[in-house]
């Protein structure tokens, strides 16, 4: 009798010939800019870990006074018995650090997306979202019954395009929807067009800032600070603490009505356990880092300007960057797992990222800058770009 489940091995053996599938590596100790992977120290050029805020002290100071207060785990759903003082004050801090009247904190950034979004337009209306948005904004969208266009990336001349036509079907309710800052080129979104385009429409503007928050702004607030836009602008401005916060959780920061809506409507919200009370105060801890250590963010910028300008003078395309996500695009895909193992080899852990995460001659390696990397640590990255590039005849 024929195995129900074998598919499933046939299509991963698919992606290993094709050489797609993802290779688990172990970090063995904390995300930091020099870790231990696989048994081997490396320098970390793939980590979200932006301000290098995964240990820093405080954090983890804050994180175990919560267990011993509060213990390891909420017990419940925020809706029924999970939400502790904890969350709260979190969400009070989140509020204040972003200019908004009101946060609210989810399980995850995904299931921020996947479960808020298609509580915002149903059928009669209409969602417009960037053709690179993330993957989660992507299967939020899917979960919608609204009428869905997709414009070409960054082009506020196809946007406006799509907004007439959106227009002509008199939809109850317009979406915009996109990523503040795009994950694999590190490009930001023109979200000031966005917003003056939104607002001849009367259409409500979604912001997934994950990549953009504690990096972009007034003290690394994010996006909407970047611009000088208020949350009467940019009605939703969602957010993850898993990266350059240096915890977990996702979050969405805007109205006190939309806050209140949010939780009372999106699934993922009720029906997920609340976090930790060790994550939690990590988090409260991580603001609190942010408004009182501005040298992180300052030093994370000053990383990507000095990397930048070594990989562009080793003649390296790194595309339309304008963060610390840094790629060095190579074109074919096999190309870039070469120089991948190659950096490995000289003690870097730089991942690719292929078709079909980016077009099939665009593949790269992604470059995450940190704060805590020193220029020896980028000197020696760039070194190991120099002399795999060459080998492999990129350079």
């Amino acid at each position: 009798m024929r195995d129900p489940i074998a598919w499933m091995r046939e299509e991963y053996e698919k992606l290993v010939e094709q050489n797609l599938e993802w290779k688990i590596r172990e970090l063995q100790g904390p995300s930091t800019p020099v870790a231990k992977v696989d048994g081997k120290e490396v320098i970390m050029l793939c980590s979200n870990n932006y301000l290098n805020l995964t240990n820093h002290p405080k954090l983890k100071e804050a994180a175990i006074k919560a267990i011993e207060t509060h213990g390891v785990g909420s017990g419940s759903v925020r809706a029924i018995a999970g939400t502790m003082d904890l969350h709260l004050e979190l969400e009070r801090r989140l509020a204040k650090f972003k200019g908004a009247e009101a946060s609210l904190t989810y399980s995850a950034g995904f299931t921020t997306n996947e479960g808020l979004i298609p509580q915002l337009v149903g059928k009669g209306d209409a969602i417009i979202s960037d053709e690179l948005n993330h993957g989660s904004i992507i299967d939020g969208v899917r979960l919608t019954k609204a009428t869905r266009y997709v414009y070409a990336h960054n082009d506020m001349g196809e946007l406006e395009k799509v907004l007439n036509e959106a227009e002509k079907e008199n939809p109850n309710k317009i979406l915009i929807i996109t990523d503040g800052v795009f994950s694999m080129d590190g490009d930001i979104a023109l979200l000031d067009q966005i917003v003056k385009l939104g607002k001849e429409h009367g259409a409500m503007i979604y912001v997934d800032d994950a990549h953009g928050e504690a990096v972009l702004g007034d003290g690394g607030r994010g996006i909407v600070s970047h611009y000088k836009l208020t949350h009467h602008d940019v009605h939703f401005e969602m957010g993850t603490f898993s990266k350059a916060f240096g915890v977990m959780g996702g979050h969405v920061s805007g109205s006190e009505d939309m806050v209140k809506y949010a939780y009372n409507k999106s699934r993922s919200w009720l029906l997920s356990a609340s976090h930790p009370p060790a994550t939690a105060a990590a988090c409260i801890a991580a603001i609190d880092v942010l408004e009182t250590e501005p040298e992180h963010v300052k030093t994370l910028w000053d990383n990507r300007e000095y990397f930048v300008k070594g990989l562009t003078q080793l003649g390296y395309d790194i595309g339309n960057s304008q963060t610390p996500i840094v790629p060095a695009i190579v074109g074919e895909s096999a190309k870039a797992v070469q120089l991948s193992e190659g950096l490995l080899e000289e003690g870097i852990l730089a991942l690719p990222i292929v078709y079909p995460m980016v077009a099939r001659d665009k593949a790269r390696i992604r470059n995450m800058m940190n704060s805590g990397l020193t220029k020896e640590h980028l000197d020696k990255a760039l070194n190991a770009y120099e002399k795999i590039g060459k080998r492999l005849g990129i350079i």
